[in-house]
């Protein structure tokens, strides 16, 4: 079976558009020759900062000749209906189409069109253009002199050549010439922009990786990342040190270099007085270099990890003496932001009114900060005001939630007060990843309570799935009132998500709320909170993709899920103890049986059939009802005594004692008796069954 090598060179092409732009040529190409009637046993995307390649292999070298009949009207049809089927099927005449009969509906036209297959080679020439002139860059631009022209190509960085071959595997391959703007497809390629900038004539898959590797391009971008990955472990070690691994960096890096080489460096130790965090992102924001530490601390060390795209002559002296420049200005910077942020604000005078408003001491440094914060009047979001505003009301919904959380009073205002006063330091101007993580570091520098300092860098969190949840109840209180209040904002001003669109982060800030109120074990009424049934609903939304995510059944969730619950504490409680109840011999059979009552139930109600007001012990002639309603009577009561002290695994314990009752009354007794007065008896009997397991789910709702 034939194969096909396709390469798009071009200039350098953004790390972090790479990955996505080899997956979305893979599967434009695939899925147009598939529909072009072509197969294919497998195929395979590549990447480098300066080409996209795909090997597909195992293509068939010709589509199949496809025969289809196309019915029209009747022979007897208006004229125009006729012209318009013959029109569509391509015919010039009637004479051209077969007339077939019909017993119940006459004499009618088909066309039997019939069309021969193609070669690849052709289907490859008709779909390349068309895909590479409407491939989906994020950001895409033109260049040279066609580029004022109408219609001209648009792409990423621009295109300079185009590889196409096609052939058996051990066999000559063929090219595909086909021509976009000038540029013709061709078996010649390029390497390495400094190394091995000759033209390099290519065949297939194997020799065109060969032959790149000669050429100093590593073809396979998850090799490369292995290579650095490794080499920067190496030479960490060979230093006495150890690389802090980044897999986003690492991720970037290979997307920047063709033929990587690591190399080490280092600054004054004098800068490792600034926080790790900002060491590390300095370096890694502008020079995309990895950070060092000795083996299993902490601290991080004075060595930088670098990863050039130059074999140079001197083993790399003069790359690492340029980064290690760049680096020493970048952490000056650093230095100076972070000094800068421990003194006093030049314009104290100004911030009085705000340091009052708040109850800030402007000794401080991060209490002017926040009433800078205030004073500035920072917009928030120009329909729900500003910091400032925002800051006063986190800070009211914190204190109505301390009693929830149990939490420090006095610790919970002065938290939510400084909670979002980095967002004024210059550390966090400079990279603002770090708000929380800054704003504690200040707390503890001007002499904060521990629990105040946690919860400023805390309340963000969790901010995804993975993410931890906050442990001190005073960061519980504040991150419970950020996210609260963030999405009661938002549903106010009608900002909900819609669809895959969620520019505010609402999903996330709930599930936040979710992940807090179960794994901290809070009980918090949240439509008394948010006052907002469309709200709650919401949450409910975040809490069946959390428990799913934990192993829950969505049919187990939905049975104890009710649109007014609002603790989903007490929720996830009732799921997880229905769950093992379900799991048990005795759920399972009470669940056929309550299916089988409240079905025929159903049944009957949906009749009109007469059901009576109350269960009349005196109708009751055979021992198997007896024995279900004196069951049902103990068990509903002591089910209903659990679920109101919260104990839902005693409750499903005391329902599980309807089993054997239940089983035998639906083999002993016809409900539907001849007798209206005894039918309508057990009918109220099956609604006592339902109402009794009701009181812990909708067994209605639970499969099997």
């Amino acid at each position: 079976m034939p194969n096909l090598l396709l390469e798009l060179r071009s200039e350098e092409i953004p790390a972090r558009m790479q990955r996505k732009a080899a997956g979305d040529l893979k599967k434009l190409v695939t899925d147009a020759l598939v529909e072009a009637g072509l197969s294919y046993e497998g195929a395979r995307e590549y990447w480098t900062p300066r080409r996209l390649a795909l090997d597909i292999h195992g293509l068939t070298a010709r589509s199949a000749d496809v025969r289809e009949e196309r019915k029209g009207p009747r022979t007897d049809a208006n004229e125009k209906a006729i012209e318009g089927f013959l029109r569509g099927a391509g015919l010039s005449s009637v004479s051209e189409a077969q007339v077939v009969s019909d017993p119940k509906k006459g004499d009618f036209y088909v066309a039997v069109i019939s069309k021969p297959g193609r070669a690849t080679e052709e289907i490859v020439t008709d779909i390349m253009p068309g895909i590479i002139r409407d491939f989906p860059w994020p950001k895409s631009m033109r260049w040279g002199k066609a580029s004022s022209k109408p219609g001209a190509l648009r792409w990423v960085r621009p295109l300079q050549s185009i590889v196409c071959t096609f052939g058996p595997e051990h066999e000559e391959t063929t090219v595909i010439p086909f021509e976009i703007d000038g540029i013709t497809a061709s078996n010649i390629t390029y390497g390495h922009r400094f190394h091995a900038p000759e033209a390099i004539t290519v065949r297939r898959f194997d020799d065109y990786a060969a032959n790149l590797e000669k050429a100093k391009v590593i073809l396979d971008a998850e090799r490369r990342k292995d290579i650095i990955l490794h080499d920067a472990r190496d030479i960490a070690f060979a230093n006495g040190l150890e690389l802090v691994e980044d897999e986003g960096l690492l991720e970037e890096v290979s997307g920047l270099v063709e033929w990587p080489q690591v190399l080490i460096g280092s600054f004054e130790e004098d800068y490792l007085s600034i926080p790790s965090e900002i060491i590390r992102l300095t370096i890694k924001t502008n020079q995309k270099c990895f950070v060092t530490r000795a083996s299993g601390s902490e601290t991080l060390s004075n060595r930088f990890i670098l990863v050039s795209n130059i074999q140079a002559s001197d083993g790399g002296k003069e790359i690492v003496h340029g980064n290690g420049k760049v680096v020493r200005a970048r952490l000056s910077d650093a230095l100076h932001f972070w000094k800068r942020d421990q003194g006093n604000l030049p314009d104290l005078e100004t911030l009085t009114a705000s340091a009052a408003k708040f109850g800030l001491d402007i000794k401080k440094p991060l209490d002017q900060r926040m009433a800078k914060l205030d004073a500035l009047d920072v917009t928030f979001h120009a329909k729900l005001g500003t910091q400032g505003a925002r800051v006063a009301r986190i800070r009211g919904l914190a204190k109505e939630l301390a009693d929830i959380t149990g939490a420090d009073a006095a610790l919970v205002d002065r938290a939510a007060v400084l909670a979002k006063a980095d967002l004024r330091t210059e550390a966090v101007g400079e990279f603002p990843e770090l708000q929380g993580l800054m704003g504690r570091k200040y707390a503890v520098l001007q002499g904060e309570d521990a629990s105040v300092a946690a919860a400023i860098e805390d309340h963000y969190k969790p901010q995804g799935p993975s993410d931890r949840v906050p442990e001190d109840r005073v960061a519980i209180t504040i991150a419970l009132a950020d996210k609260l209040d963030t999405l009661i904002g938002f549903w106010a001003i009608d900002e909900k998500p819609t669809g895959s669109k969620d520019p505010f982060a609402l999903r996330r800030a709930a599930l936040g709320v979710v992940r807090i109120l179960l794994e901290r074990r809070i009980r918090l009424p949240l439509l008394a909170a948010t006052r907002d049934g469309d709200l709650l609903s919401f949450f409910h939304d975040r809490l069946k993709v959390y428990l799913r995510d934990q192993g829950a059944r969505h049919d187990l969730i939905d049975a104890v899920l009710t649109p007014d619950a609002d603790d989903l504490l007490m929720v996830a409680r009732r799921v997880e103890a229905l769950t093992a109840f379900i799991s048990s011999e005795d759920g399972k059979n009470l669940l056929a049986g309550t299916k089988r009552a409240t079905q025929l139930l159903a049944a009957e109600e949906k009749k009109g059939t007469v059901i009576a007001d109350g269960v009349s012990p005196a109708l009751l002639k055979l021992d198997a009802e007896k024995e279900l309603f004196t069951a049902i009577s103990s068990a509903s009561k002591d089910a209903s005594d659990a679920v109101a002290g919260e104990d839902f695994r005693s409750a499903m314990e005391a329902l599980s004692k309807l089993r054997g009752p239940v089983d035998r009354f639906f083999e002993e007794v016809l409900v539907n008796d001849e007798d209206a007065a005894i039918r309508a008896n057990r009918l109220a009997l099956l609604r006592l069954i339902r109402e009794a397991t009701g009181t812990v789910a909708d067994f209605s709702k639970i499969s099997g």
